[in-house]
């Protein structure tokens, strides 16, 4: 189980912290309304700290710059995810009995594909998702039905342009404009 998990959070994670390394201006403003790519990068670090604090996990705060903090946040969320015993854990979610290792997968890998295109973007870069990864967050969203819109999480879904290729109509159902 725990190469598993290893594998996983690695294939949701490199990309993230490939991205988070390019960005040349975390001051530069997101896709995230009144959020700059600074303001993507601690919310991703917090909400990822919070959940495994609620798991009796701590994450260590780096201080530094947004890529040095990042890569401890990182390393910290590495080394838990390779514990079987904290990604075996189980707690009531909204959607019933869940393994920890299960939540991360199937919330915390998405969102890391969302806000990566995010950061992307907040550079006016053009971030192409793979097929596969506009699949899962395509069926994550789907799969969390109108739970996805609650506060906090993201913003109504918007309308695709007629023809939109599949990342386009994927990231409106997130309220994001490609």
């Amino acid at each position: 189980m725990c190469s598993d998990n290893r594998a996983m959070w690695a294939a949701h994670a490199d990309p993230f912290s490939a991205m988070v390394r390019r960005v040349e201006s975390w001051q530069a403003p997101s896709p995230c309304d009144g959020w700059s790519a600074a303001d993507v990068l601690d919310h991703v670090m917090e909400t990822q700290r919070e959940f495994f604090a609620r798991h009796g996990v701590t994450m260590p705060v780096q201080e530094g710059s947004p890529p040095e903090q990042w890569a401890a946040h990182e390393a910290a969320v590495r080394d838990a995810v390779g514990d079987d015993a904290v990604m075996g854990a189980e707690f009531e979610s909204p959607f019933g009995p869940l393994a920890v290792g299960d939540a991360l997968r199937r919330f915390y890998g998405f969102d890391l594909i969302v806000h990566r295109w995010d950061l992307a973007r907040s550079q006016g870069w053009d971030e192409r998702l793979t097929d596969s990864e506009v699949d899962e967050v395509a069926a994550a969203v789907d799969g969390f039905g109108e739970m996805a819109y609650a506060p906090g999480i993201f913003a109504g879904p918007l309308t695709a342009p007629e023809g939109a290729d599949a990342q386009t109509v994927v990231l409106a159902k997130v309220g994001r404009v490609a």
